[in-house]
């Protein structure tokens, strides 16, 4: 996301010089290795596949058509921006639906900027909550909370090419794995 670049060096925090920072060695092609802190929602295991990601909204709408994203065998990373947690759910359960998380290797939920809920029509559940109900019977690792999406701590994630995600109680870890 663009809201990475400053206009200026010496004014972002941090977060942004990782993501300006992480965007550099991707081009670069280094090696990627990303860690994560242990979160008590994350859902332990391995996984080796290709990494797909999409914006779930886009994801969802996609179903079925010529442009469908093939997930089958690969790790998923999700994120998105300005929904309502109805609205996740229901991409959710489409996604479960259609099978589509079934065949996964291992699924990576990243920034979601929720919409808050109108005052006495609240949704009554999280994301985590959500996502954790949709994945229940299958066994493959999922990461909560990664620094992708619409936020300032977003790093670069090489898609399409093969990864290994390692999710257990020291957290997590994301590594490009060598041609």
């Amino acid at each position: 996301m663009c809201n990475s670049f400053p206009i200026d060096w010496n004014l972002p925090d941090e977060f942004q010089k990782n993501s300006i920072l992480s965007i550099k060695e991707s081009l670069l092609d280094n090696p990627i290795f990303y860690k994560t802190p242990q979160n008590s929602f994350n859902r332990f295991g391995s996984a080796e596949g290709v990494l797909v990601a999409g914006n779930l909204s886009i994801l969802e709408s996609l179903g079925g058509i010529l442009s469908d994203l093939g997930i089958e065998g690969k790790i998923l990373f999700v994120e998105d921006t300005g929904e309502y947690l109805y609205n996740l759910d229901r991409m959710f359960w489409n996604l479960l639906r259609s099978k589509k998380l079934s065949k996964l290797k291992g699924l990576i939920i990243c920034g979601f900027r929720i919409r808050p809920d109108n005052l006495g029509e609240e949704f009554g559940k999280t994301i985590r909550e959500i996502v954790l109900e949709k994945v229940a019977e299958y066994k493959y690792p999922v990461l909560f909370d990664f620094q992708v999406g619409h936020q300032k701590d977003n790093v670069a994630l090489n898609c399409g090419i093969m990864h290994r995600l390692t999710v257990n109680a020291n957290g997590a870890t994301l590594i490009l794995q060598p041609n």
